[in-house]
């Protein structure tokens, strides 16, 4: 009896293999892993994180002045600390975070001058980021590319 169950067993261990093959060659991605190929490049895209795509939210951030004020609760992690002059600084996990926008360091006070429509992508990185000065965690902020920009400009 244990013969003819470990034989079944072998069997089905086989066509599920084959299945996964099968689909290992038809594997569709999805919505995020686009974006993360799209907007994202060399230590950036092999990085895990949360990825927030704005080109489909615009309406609900809609209102705010700030990115980092629109993804204060929407992270989990992730808290804004608003210091002189209505700078707001992330700290992720209790460690200040870098910020990055279209994979350059940037300073915090110019997320203040970067219009939030112009926004397509963010990519929240929890964990130290080989890529990032000092291993922090980061936030890297991707801005619509001109392709898109002209896309939209057509369907309107």
């Amino acid at each position: 009896m244990k013969k003819i169950i470990l034989a079944i067993l072998g069997i089905a261990c086989f066509f599920t293999m084959e299945a996964q093959t099968y689909i290992g060659k038809t594997y569709y991605k999805s919505h995020t892993e686009k974006l993360n190929d799209d907007y994202c490049h060399g230590m950036f895209r092999s990085a895990d994180g949360t990825i927030i795509d704005l080109l489909n939210e615009n309406e609900s951030s809609a209102g705010y002045i700030n990115i980092l004020e629109w993804l204060q609760g929407r992270v989990a992690g992730l808290q804004i600390y608003t210091y002189r002059y209505g700078v707001r600084i992330p700290f992720i996990r209790g460690s200040r975070a870098n910020i990055y926008v279209d994979e350059m360091l940037v300073d915090p006070g110019y997320l203040n001058a970067l219009s939030i429509s112009d926004i397509a992508m963010i990519k929240v990185i929890k964990g130290a980021f080989a890529g990032s000065i000092g291993g922090n965690s980061a936030v890297a902020i991707y801005t619509i590319k001109a392709e898109e920009e002209e896309d939209e400009e057509e369907m309107k």
